[in-house]
């Protein structure tokens, strides 16, 4: 059994470096592949930094939409969606591309202007760094739930900024 555990952390930790790029080091699994649409799984997860972050992985095509909205709906405040490895400006890049097919004739694009065509960039996987957990109720994907969300945990967390 704890080896199974500790067999999961490190696969996690492979595929975030893989995925990513970030050398994100696993200290405390809290849910793990709990869903959060029906085909979206999300493992969340405390860093030995004490931050708390999510992993979601689907079966099927995810946009960056879809990641910000099941991230809402889990009760989560995300703090910064992490670019696919080698693509610092990924979001950016992907936003300015469908927002210039749309208005070809203009040149001069400002940030608000991509912004919703942002959230059209395919993301997944997808890792998300957690500013607080609102409520203090975490909630997982249920088709049969009112609402279709269901309480999965309660968990207490908020992460403080310092300099």
């Amino acid at each position: 059994m704890k080896d199974d555990h500790e067999y999961r952390i490190n696969s996690l930790e492979k595929q975030i470096k893989a995925a990513f790029g970030a050398g994100v080091s696993v200290d405390k699994v809290i849910l793990n592949g709990i869903p959060v649409s029906r085909t979206a799984d999300a493992t969340i997860f405390l860093t030995t930094k004490k931050q708390l972050m999510v992993f979601i992985e689907a079966k099927s095509n995810m946009l960056l939409g879809d990641v910000k909205k099941a991230i809402s709906r889990m009760g989560l405040k995300a703090e910064m969606y992490y670019p696919p490895k080698g693509r610092v400006n990924y979001f950016d890049e992907v936003g300015e591309e469908k927002f210039s097919s749309v208005f070809p004739g203009r040149k001069i694009v400002s940030g608000d202007d991509i912004e919703f065509y942002k959230t059209l960039a395919s993301y997944n996987p997808a890792l998300v760094l957690i500013q607080e957990v609102r409520n203090g109720e975490i909630y997982q994907y249920d088709s049969d739930a009112r609402g279709n969300w269901r309480l999965a945990l309660k968990f207490a967390y908020r992460r403080i900024r310092t300099s």
